[in-house]
């Protein structure tokens, strides 16, 4: 595993059930704005159950096709698991649960 998905994996594993994360974002706080696609990559490969990837969105809040095993059906069931809110048109609400990053 590289330092970077190390690093990624670390900071996912702080955000709180009920709140979710950018890609961006945590590429920010990766210290790389730019990366938010590398961020998903090492998401997609990520086979640590104590990852939870789950609590990443894109920039709008959109879930992501790619989560396994079923899309983003799966992808939103568990974000409902947690009391994740979802506005009309199927997109995580961001403005209530979007994390503020590490304390």
């Amino acid at each position: 595993m590289s330092g970077f998905s190390r690093r990624l994996y670390a900071l996912v594993r702080q955000i709180p059930p009920g709140q979710v994360a950018t890609y961006g974002q945590l590429a920010l706080l990766l210290g790389n704005p730019r990366m938010s696609r590398a961020v998903g990559t090492a998401l997609s490969a990520c086979r640590d159950d104590s990852v939870p990837c789950h609590r990443v969105v894109s920039r709008l809040g959109g879930l992501s096709n790619a989560f396994a095993p079923f899309g983003r059906e799966s992808h939103r069931l568990l974000l409902e698991l947690e009391a994740v809110p979802f506005t009309p048109e199927g997109y995580v609400d961001l403005s209530r649960c979007l994390w503020p990053g590490p304390a």
